[in-house]
């Protein structure tokens, strides 16, 4: 191993990478592993889609199922090479079967992990800068991953992933002027042709694989180069990482980590059964199954399609097929257009150029926190819509009846949605800073010598405390004048009423967060740390990312404000400028 390393590093300076990467510190927190699942995935997907390759014959030529091989059902039926090489492999092939349902698992967990992921960077503010471009790499992940997801899923060519691409080729051509030309383009002719299996195998063995393995490189490496986010708590600031080193002790844990989700995987594979094909057959273009729906992380296109109304207009001669560009198209489109432009839009209504390591807390930030929780719920309509048979026959309800009420839920589940959330979130940011000024009540009335009955609160932690004060509150970002001192009219004054209007919906309703001298008062008048019934008298307050020091007596005199009445992490910005 030493000679080994030693080759490595005289011929390609190996010991500065590891050196550099060696002391990259890692925090802890269970919501970074989301990130290392969707990693771990995709690795067990290239090594089960390298043994799948070897089997399986991307073409749609017709052939007969041999009369010897099993299942028994298929013996003697015409299909395509494609779907006969998928059946023989999984029935005729040792460990074909296991191959391919860990390879499906993997693809659904792959996906939902990025969904995940995404998400957990949406609430906390991990998008910030300077990381709007990996937040753009990793929605392009996103959408990689979508793509490979579907073209792996339409490969079988049997009944169930044939109409998958009928509603694709429907999708392409409802697209105004070029949309016959892009479903001509995609499957060679007229669907289903003969060219659009080989052609979705090479993109999704070559072209959407390379693609990832370039960005999760490009996302790692700028993981590095920006320094690792981390939650809120005691001496964690944007100027440090607290955590432990990649070397040893991170790197142990990725490998057993990585070990897990294997195992995980291969559990699932060797004991859930999944897209079994031979239960649909060989694609024929007359029947539609009942009960057909998609993977989980297309079942939202699937659900706006069965949710939009047969609407058609005629321009000009021209017929506009508005039930299938609307919700194939169009909803798809704002859906993800809205994911990808976020961080940009509320840093618009901040105009904050500040970099961030430190993460929000979700209740902190309630206007992005209901956006998300709204984003879901739509999301979570369209999912359901797309079950809406199997929901049906299952509680025996009417199909129309639930349809209507899918459609009339998409648009009012966001609202009401955004509303509860956002009031939850200045809900509970009103309670931490109750909590903060008094501590944990105790239910506990004790009588002072003078008479008076009062509550006696448990002190807090530093750790409770400092995650309570630590933030600041976001305001408003104020217009100037229109005109200048000699009455020209202003440039940037028209974009800057435009960012007034999105800064004020996003942090017109607000909480203040506690400040230094809210904390003494409240101390210095019996409202803070206490024991056995007596007020405590700090010399201390401890919170956000400094320390302040008063002394016993005139508190409110000494313990100075910031103009703009910022908590503990604006005061403690200042002093450091």
């Amino acid at each position: 191993m030493g000679s080994t390393a030693d080759l490595l590093d005289t011929r390609v300076g190996v010991a500065k990478a590891v050196k550099f990467i060696g002391r990259k510190i890692f925090p802890e927190h269970w919501s970074f592993l989301l990130g290392e699942i969707a990693l771990w995935s995709f690795v067990v997907l290239i090594l089960t889609g390298i043994f799948l390759t070897m089997f399986f014959d991307p073409s749609m030529a017709h052939t007969t199922y041999p009369e010897d091989a099993m299942p028994a059902t298929h013996q003697g039926m015409e299909m395509s090479v494609a779907y006969e090489s998928t059946v023989l492999m999984s029935w005729e092939v040792k460990g074909g079967l296991l191959m391919r349902q860990m390879h499906h698992w993997a693809a659904l967990l792959f996906v939902a992990a990025i969904v995940v992921h995404m998400f957990r960077i949406f609430f906390t503010g991990a998008f910030r800068k300077p990381r709007e471009i990996n937040w753009l790499v990793g929605f392009t992940l996103l959408i990689l991953s979508l793509l490979a997801g579907f073209s792996g899923y339409s490969l079988p060519d049997d009944v169930l992933s044939g109409n998958g691409l009928r509603i694709a080729d429907g999708v392409a051509k409802s697209i105004p002027i070029i949309g016959s030309y892009v479903s001509y383009g995609l499957f060679g002719g007229e669907f289903p042709g003969e060219h659009i299996i080989p052609r979705l195998f090479t993109v999704h063995i070559l072209l959407i694989p390379a693609a990832i393995v370039a960005l999760v490189t490009v996302h790692l490496i700028l993981m590095v180069v920006h320094k690792h986010t981390q939650y809120p708590g005691v001496g964690r600031t944007d100027n440090n990482v607290v955590g432990y080193p990649a070397f040893p002790v991170y790197a142990a844990k990725m490998a057993g980590f990585f070990l897990i989700v294997f195992g995980f995987i291969a559990l699932m594979g060797a004991t859930m059964s999944i897209n079994n094909v031979w239960n649909y057959g060989p694609y024929d273009p007359s029947p539609v199954s009942a009960g057909a729906q998609p993977d989980w992380y297309m079942l939202f296109l699937e659900g706006a399609l069965r949710l939009m109304p047969g609407w058609e207009v005629v321009i000009a001669g021209y017929t506009l097929s508005l039930n299938i560009l609307i919700p194939g198209v169009i909803v798809p489109g704002l859906l993800f257009t809205f994911l990808a432009v976020y961080p940009f839009l509320e840093a618009a209504a901040t105009k904050d150029q500040r970099e961030h390591h430190v993460l929000d807390r979700p209740r902190n930030v309630p206007v992005r926190t209901a956006l998300g929780v709204a984003y879901l719920g739509a999301f979570g309509v369209t999912v359901l819509a797309g079950a809406n048979d199997l929901i049906a026959t299952h509680f025996e309800l009417s199909i129309n009846d639930i349809t209507w009420f899918f459609r009339i839920a998409f648009f009012v589940l966001p609202v009401v949605l955004f509303i509860a959330t956002k009031r939850i979130c200045l809900g509970l940011q009103r309670r931490d800073r109750e909590l903060a000024l008094h501590g944990h009540e105790t239910g506990r009335v004790v009588q002072l010598p003078d008479g008076a009955f009062m509550e006696v609160h448990k002190p807090l932690t530093d750790e409770e405390r400092w995650l309570l004060v630590a933030h600041e509150a976001q305001r408003p970002i104020e217009v100037g004048p229109a005109t200048d001192r000699r009455g020209v009219d202003r440039p940037g004054y028209r974009a800057d009423r435009i960012r007034h209007r999105i800064s004020r919906f996003f942090y017109e309703d607000r909480v203040e967060p506690v400040t230094p001298a809210e904390l003494a008062a409240a101390a210095h008048h019996g409202h803070g740390p206490e024991t056995d019934g007596h007020p405590e008298e700090p010399h201390e307050i401890h919170g956000g990312s400094m320390e302040v020091t008063r002394p016993e007596a005139a508190v409110d005199e000494q313990v100075e404000q910031p103009p703009s009445g910022g908590s503990i992490a604006t005061l403690a910005r200042g002093e450091k400028g």
